[in-house]
């Protein structure tokens, strides 16, 4: 009896994350997820980067294009940068959520860029979320300190 309560609390976690992200609408250039975004006076990462080494907060919008999203239910997305590394978008309160098929695509956040110290404990279950394999979280055995980026809106540009 157990054992059959058990895998039916896991049946319905997992329908549950399913029915979450097909209930997010898919992306496609002018939807918007959380505040309502536009495009102006976005700047670009370079820039942000910049703009960090002078002020400890930046906060404004941000335009680049998405090489990552959580693959559990969106909880997070990553964007890219010039030197390969991405930059973590977190949503304010989890308020909302990024479908898969925003991967690729070029957005506007709006939100507070900071830059943070992670832990080896998050940044293995960001990995989780990601889907990374088991070496690849193994291999996670530093804190990281990087630009985290909190959204409160998110516009798809292109």
């Amino acid at each position: 009896m157990q054992k059959f309560s058990l895998l039916l609390a896991a049946g319905l976690l997992i329908a549950a994350a399913s029915y979450a992200q097909s209930a997010i609408e898919p992306a496609k250039p002018g939807i918007t997820y959380g505040k309502a975004v536009t495009a102006e006076q976005a700047v670009a990462i370079p820039e942000l980067q910049q703009k960090l080494q002078a002020d400890t907060a930046f906060t404004g919008k941000i335009e680049g294009k998405v090489v990552e999203v959580c693959k559990k239910k969106g909880c997070f997305m990553k964007l890219e940068r010039p030197t390969g590394d991405a930059i973590m978008v977190k949503f304010t309160d989890y308020a909302f959520f990024m479908p898969q098929n925003i991967v690729g695509k070029t957005v506007v956040v709006e939100g507070v860029a900071r830059v943070n110290e992670t832990s080896v404990e998050r940044l293995k279950h960001f990995a989780e979320d990601a889907g990374k394999s088991k070496e690849e979280i193994a291999r996670i055995t530093a804190p990281k300190k990087d630009i985290v980026i909190v959204a409160d809106g998110v516009l798809v540009v292109k």
